[in-house]
């Protein structure tokens, strides 16, 4: 039986998938498991009244668990780590929090208007840090094969890319060759092409409101 899952549409595109990368990385996360799955797409300008009333919150992703809707990605994930173990994606303790901080960082100098305030050098810093990883331990952050943490990261990643791109004309500097092997890798993996939003622009699109701000 298929698992159900709820995420975030396309701004404007109701019928389309979403931006969200947390949504991305439970779609991930069960395409990589094999996991058949059933999605329910929320568009979160006019939440369904159905989906208010299971997930009073009307925040996404949510998945639904012996009958009851659970939130949260990371507990998402957890989840199915437990459910279905045969094709284990468990990222090893030393690892699980290598580039935990890049999210944070780009958001950060992306809503910045101060070129010197730091916010560039800070995101630089943890990129290169990545990129120190990955020479030492790639492809993948923890070595050959995928685990959660790389899934985590890849949305995350397409966003950084498409975002600071559209807004800054940023891009990852070229000297942080691993990172960018890294991404192609990613970005160019089946389960991450069939996860990601169908247009470029509508991750644009769901960005720009904290860009105005």
């Amino acid at each position: 039986m298929a698992l159900e899952v709820a995420v975030k549409a396309a701004a404007g595109a109701p019928d389309v998938l979403g931006d969200c990368p947390f949504c991305q990385r439970v779609l991930l996360t069960l395409e990589e498991k094999k996991i058949p799955y059933k999605l329910n797409l929320i568009d979160l300008s006019n939440k369904p009244e159905w989906f208010l009333g299971v997930n009073p919150e009307g925040k996404v992703p949510v998945a639904l668990f012996d009958g009851k809707w659970v939130p949260d990605s990371d507990v998402i994930v957890g989840i199915l780590q437990e459910k279905y173990p045969e094709i284990s994606l468990v990222t090893p303790p030393e690892f699980a929090t290598v580039g935990s901080k890049i999210f944070g960082s780009f958001v950060s100098f992306l809503k910045s208007k101060d070129p010197n305030d730091g916010t560039e050098q800070a995101l630089l810093a943890e990129l290169s840090a990545l990129d120190e990883h990955l020479k030492a331990h790639g492809p993948y952050i923890a070595g050959e094969k995928v685990t959660a943490v790389d899934l985590s990261l890849a949305p995350k990643l397409y966003h950084l890319v498409v975002v600071l791109g559209h807004f800054k004309k940023w891009s990852v500097p070229e000297s942080l060759s691993h990172v960018h092997i890294y991404t192609k890798l990613l970005f160019s993996r089946e389960s991450f092409e069939k996860t990601k939003p169908p247009k470029e622009e509508f991750v644009i699109a769901g960005w720009a409101p904290k860009v105005n701000a």
